[in-house]
């Protein structure tokens, strides 16, 4: 069965406007299906069904379509043609070194920038995000106790990218999906607190404008996040799986 979506908090203090019916079902579905690859469900790799799905979901095939769309701009399924859909492979540990190199290049400069550039709305979103973060569970055994705090992780990192006045950067970063490939391989007991921490760093300085110190928080906040991957993987060296 289709789960609850996740509402996205309303914002300003308004009540949310209620949505319609049919988007309420695509973000169900899509959820859903995305839970499914989240917790190897669906294996890496493996072949995902548009009828199977809508069969197991209990849906007609069209929102499984558009939440396939979805999934595919997150980089966990791709379309190959006369093919379908099949979900992404795992990253290797030499790709996760690969996106940590990327995102070194990338998330401290962004930090730096957002510290000279930001407005004082973004301010205010990036301080509501780390606080948002507080009490929700950073790991667990399936995707649906920690994806709360996983999306709003992904949320900070590209709100601090966003509040850089580089659009370009910004796009870069959420390309990456870098949250989406990393929460799949692991949940790791105990990271949460210690992610919730680093963020800390990270808005104090984006908030007293330093932009030096805002840079190096960001690069010891993905120096430590690698870290605690790369203590994750198998003594075989090949990739990491929950």
């Amino acid at each position: 069965m289709v789960p609850d979506p996740l509402p996205d908090p309303p914002a300003g203090g308004r009540p949310a406007e209620p949505e319609p019916p049919r988007q309420v079902l695509a973000d169900s579905v899509y959820e859903a299906i995305k839970a499914m690859v989240m917790d190897h469900e669906i294996e890496p790799g493996a072949r995902v069904g548009i009828e199977a799905l809508a069969r197991t979901l209990e849906v007609s095939p069209t929102p499984v379509r558009e939440a396939l769309a979805r999934l595919e701009s997150d980089g966990l399924v791709t379309k190959r043609s006369l093919a379908g859909y099949r979900a992404t492979e795992l990253l290797t540990p030499q790709g996760l070194e690969e996106l940590f190199e990327m995102r070194l290049l990338l998330e401290p400069r962004a930090a730096a920038l957002a510290a000279e550039n930001a407005n004082e709305e973004q301010l205010d979103r990036i301080e509501s995000l780390v606080e948002e973060m507080r009490g929700r569970p950073g790991s667990g055994e399936r995707y649906v106790v920690y994806r709360e705090f996983a999306a709003v992780d992904q949320r900070f990192h590209d709100t601090v990218a966003q509040a850089a006045a580089r659009p370009l950067l910004a796009d870069a970063v959420g390309r990456l999906h870098s949250h989406l490939h990393i929460f799949r391989l692991t949940s790791i007991p105990g990271a949460g607190p210690l992610t919730l921490a680093e963020h800390d760093r990270i808005l104090r300085a984006v908030l007293r404008r330093n932009p030096e110190r805002a840079a190096e928080a960001m690069t010891d906040h993905l120096l430590r996040s690698r870290e605690r991957q790369r203590d994750r993987h198998r003594p075989d060296g090949g990739p990491v799986r929950s």
